[in-house]
């Protein structure tokens, strides 16, 4: 069944929290609870929304919620949901929300654990494309050209020069049971996918486009826009994997303006038209790829 965001429950699950204004993070936890409900167990690493939700001693989620240790989110999902179980609880859901260098990163082996074994736990990426809570750093998921505090864009450096590791496709390289790329500029389309995930009865894994206005560089009330031109331009892809099998769940007719895209953004200011070039010919590159071996 689908979800739909003018279905959700008025109840907030998450609150109080303080968040930059125009935070796409808080924003994707906020609806994902929204979702997910009251019986919900939550797992956060170090991030921005540990940092901005626990505040002692009071917590922003009304839900269970702890701290995890950077590298661990999956291996304590997987305990909080031995325990439930363990408990006999029924109709409940544990969930971990992790940065992209909590999950690319210091991440990966937990959550590639977690995969293996098959616990029935949700584990969503918010990316926001750099290690934003301690001082806008590199990440794995850190896309070509971005400037950050330790990629520098320079007369000879171009800002980070590594390419986006594509967790999507590592995970799915686990077979999990269901992985989904959305972005917070296509909400509805994310509500959704976390409603799929919460039906799977083994591991399931999201990864949401989450702009971050700081860190970007962009006006705080276009975050949501910055969400939606990312997937418009091709840079982002809406997918899933399913039943082993890739499905692309949109495919625009035409491609909006990659160089307008980047130009909105300070991390990107400092580009000239041959690197744009080079970010538009990987992405097509890239599409080309999907087109020949996804299901549209």
């Amino acid at each position: 069944m689908a979800t739909n965001a003018r279905e959700l429950t008025n109840t907030e699950f998450l609150y109080g929290h303080r968040a930059c204004a125009g935070c796409g993070g808080s924003l994707a936890l906020r609806l994902a609870m929204k979702v997910l409900g009251p019986r919900t167990f939550v797992a956060i690493p170090a991030n921005c929304m540990s940092a901005v939700s626990f505040l002692y001693p009071q917590i922003s989620f009304t839900t269970n919620a702890m701290i995890s240790p950077f590298p661990a989110t999956g291996a304590v999902l997987s305990g909080i949901e031995a325990g439930a179980r363990a408990l006999g609880f029924k109709d409940y859901n544990v969930v971990g929300f992790a940065g992209d260098g909590g999950t690319a990163d210091i991440g990966i082996q937990a959550l590639s654990g977690a995969i293996d074994r098959g616990d029935r736990v949700i584990y969503v990426c918010y990316d926001n494309e750099a290690y934003m809570n301690t001082g806008i750093q590199k990440s794995g998921l850190t896309p070509f050209g971005s400037r950050t505090t330790t990629s520098p864009a320079g007369r000879n450096i171009p800002g980070a020069a590594g390419r986006k590791k594509d967790m999507f496709e590592i995970v799915a390289a686990h077979g999990i049971e269901y992985a989904a790329t959305a972005s917070i500029g296509y909400l509805e389309d994310f509500l959704e996918k976390i409603g799929k995930a919460a039906r799977c009865r083994t591991t399931s894994y999201i990864h949401v486009l989450s702009p971050c206005a700081t860190g970007w560089g962009f006006p705080v009330e276009q975050t949501v826009e910055m969400g939606k031109e990312a997937v418009d331009c091709g840079l982002w892809v809406l997918a899933e994997y399913e039943d082993e099998e890739f499905v692309l769940n949109r495919k625009p007719k035409e491609f909006s303006c990659v160089g307008d895209y980047l130009k909105k953004q300070a991390r990107f200011k400092h580009l000239k038209e041959k690197e744009i070039e080079f970010i538009t010919a990987n992405r097509d590159k890239k599409w080309a790829k999907i087109l020949k071996n996804w299901k549209a």
